[in-house]
């Protein structure tokens, strides 16, 4: 057992003051991989139902064409897709190829009432 304990130092001192950058990506990698992981199992907020969004349009559909439904069921089947779209046609008001502007605004409208649980 000391013997592995003195190894272990002699590795961490060895890869302190000599960087080998395969380790170090390696090391990055599944550090970001296991916070990644914890957060997912330790978050205790809020968080948004991803068909929530879908729920709250349901009324305004008849105005959606069904391309558009489709694409909508799509980006409300998970909240990282929601999330996604917030960011990319929502907040950085990139025009969206398959909705109409009008049905965009709509969408886009809906989660900001929601952003604060994304």
């Amino acid at each position: 057992m000391k013997n592995l304990l003195i190894l272990i130092v002699a590795a961490a001192v060895f890869l302190h003051f000599y960087p080998q950058p395969e380790v170090t990506k390696l090391y990055n990698e599944t550090k970001a991989s296991l916070l990644e992981g914890f957060s997912e199992f330790s978050d205790t907020n809020v968080r948004l139902k991803a068909d929530k969004i879908f729920i709250d349009l349901k009324s305004e559909l008849n105005n959606f064409s069904s391309d558009e439904v489709n694409a909508l069921k799509e980006i409300t089947s998970s909240r990282s897709n929601v999330k996604s779209f917030y960011q990319d046609y929502c907040k950085d008001k990139k025009r969206s190829i398959v909705f109409h502007p009008n049905n965009q605004t709509k969408i886009c409208a809906t989660i900001e009432q929601y952003v604060n649980m994304l």
